[in-house]
């Protein structure tokens, strides 16, 4: 059982920007993504969650073949992504932004509310404010919340802690363990290396969209001249 990635090409326009890039993300487990602006982290998730298109490889969800699939049959499956800059709907509230975000799967919608509400009470309590209004860090919170509202079983995060006090990224990275607990997959970008290995099981170093290194992120941790070779390049 896992989030399956093998030989993965992803295009941007007419450019291959990620290549033959194989990893997997487990249940109950982070895999952690690390690499250089440019190295082509933002553009993997955005292809396993079906918005960027792929040349070439597959990508299976517990033996499922999901390989060129939309957003929202991708998102149906149980693969819910958190792109880079608290993506939310600004002129939408609170509570419309969280009704929208689990429309796609509008069995037990008040059930799913209730969950999020439970896991972030700083949104409880702002159901009826403008999502534009709140600060980034609420509005981080939302996202999150946005991609929790399909229950999903692989979660793909990618900058979380971007522009963010350390006391909301530390609420929002206790947040993501509570998850790994409870048996969701995690596929974490974070711009603070270390804080992305502290968190992982897993990692995978991208330099110029290749793998440059993929192993236990405890040897990231341990040896930082791997790190840096692999990051760098030298």
């Amino acid at each position: 059982m896992s989030l399956e990635v093998r030989g993965l090409d992803v295009l941007q326009g007419s450019r291959c920007v990620v290549t033959g890039v194989d990893l997997a993300i487990r249940p109950g487990r982070v895999t952690a993504v690390i690499g250089a602006n440019g190295a082509g982290k933002s553009e993997l998730v955005l292809a396993l969650a079906g918005m960027l298109p792929v040349k070439a490889g597959s990508v299976t969800l517990d033996g499922r073949n999901l390989t060129g699939c939309g957003a929202e049959a991708i998102r149906r499956a149980g693969i819910a992504a958190i792109p880079e800059g608290h993506r939310v709907l600004t002129r939408l509230t609170v509570d419309d932004n969280l009704r929208a975000a689990g429309s796609l799967i509008p069995e037990a919608l008040a059930d799913r509310l209730a969950e999020v509400y439970a896991i972030f009470p700083e949104l409880a309590e702002r159901k009826g404010q403008l999502a534009g209004t709140m600060s980034g860090g609420q509005q981080q919170m939302l996202a999150l919340g946005h991609a929790l509202m399909c229950r999903p079983k692989y979660l793909l995060i990618d900058e979380m802690s971007l522009g963010l006090a350390p006391l909301i990224v530390k609420r929002l990275l206790g947040v993501v363990g509570d998850l790994k607990a409870r048996g969701v997959g995690i596929l974490l970008i974070e711009q603070f290396t270390d804080l992305a290995l502290g968190m992982a099981e897993d990692a995978v170093v991208l330099r110029s969209g290749r793998m440059r290194w993929a192993g236990p992120a405890a040897v990231l941790r341990a040896d930082r001249l791997v790190l840096q070779t692999a990051y760098f390049g030298v």
